[in-house]
């Protein structure tokens, strides 16, 4: 099994029992998970796959870096599979020249709950960005019109359009539905230009979607708003059949996702 494949089962063995991984990524209170020693936090598929293994501490790391640090993970603790892309070097076979193509790898991670003999861990308050100020301040963002019957973005007239804030449950869900369309809206080509022309039920609007619906959870998440998505039987059939279908589909999409929500943020990737 590839690393593509296990990531994908790993993700499918969760909507099989019900879960939802990229309806809530985090607690704004905990912070994105982060590495203990460099501090940064992870990225993409990343902060999914731990916020998955369900700890209260977001900070984690490698044996090593336990052993390093005069402690040890206790007898009997399992570790977390997280990727990441290492640049290799090979010959170009047209042109001879040396060139780099990334591999990924899987590496393997310890909260620190599962660690005894670390002398601090620190805590982390993760200040909220407000909601509306993320929607007021997306560089370029696109035209949003309210009043409309449902939600949806469209690419030709590169607009949002809404039902009233009053239409929807609560505010998480407004907010949570605005940012999923957001996210689509950084596919147009005056930004990521990542939309393609995809019929309904394609398997190019499914990753689309997907990327949406994770794109949102990272903007939930940012906002400091708690979104549960209603995990119905045809939603997690829908996406069991189509993480199954293309085992790259769950890290492409998480990546993609990691991208839109980085642009309308206005963070650059290097930040």
């Amino acid at each position: 099994m590839n690393i593509y494949e296990s990531i994908t089962e790993r993700i499918c063995g969760l909507l099989e029992q019900g879960v939802t991984p990229w309806s809530k990524p985090w607690k704004v209170s905990r912070g994105l998970p982060r590495n203990l020693v460099s501090k940064k936090p992870y990225r993409g598929i990343n902060t999914f796959l731990l916020h998955a293994c369900q700890y209260e501490s977001p900070f984690w790391m490698t044996y090593k870096q336990a052993t390093e640090a005069g402690a040890h993970v206790k007898k009997g603790e399992k570790s977390c599979p997280v990727v990441f892309y290492k640049q290799l070097e090979i010959d170009d076979q047209k042109t001879g020249d040396v060139v780099k193509v990334p591999m990924m790898r899987f590496y393997w991670l310890f909260n620190t709950a599962q660690v005894e003999g670390l002398q601090e861990v620190p805590t982390v308050e993760q200040e909220a960005i407000p909601a509306a100020s993320i929607v007021a301040n997306m560089p370029t963002a696109p035209t949003i019109k309210h009043g409309m019957a449902a939600a949806f973005y469209d690419p030709a007239q590169d607009s949002i359009g809404l039902p009233d804030m009053a239409r929807f449950n609560s505010q998480a869900d407004y907010y949570g539905t605005l940012f999923h369309e957001l996210t689509h809206s950084t596919g147009h080509k005056s930004r990521l230009d990542r939309l393609t022309s995809a019929s309904f039920g394609s398997e190019a609007y499914s990753a689309e979607e997907l990327v949406a619906e994770m794109g949102s959870a990272f903007l939930c998440g940012y906002a400091g708003i708690e979104r549960q998505l209603e995990a119905n039987a045809a939603y997690l059939a829908g996406w069991l059949q189509a993480l199954k279908a293309d085992s790259k589909l769950i890290v492409k999409a998480a990546s993609q996702a990691q991208r839109a929500a980085d642009y309308i943020i206005g963070q650059k990737p290097e930040e």
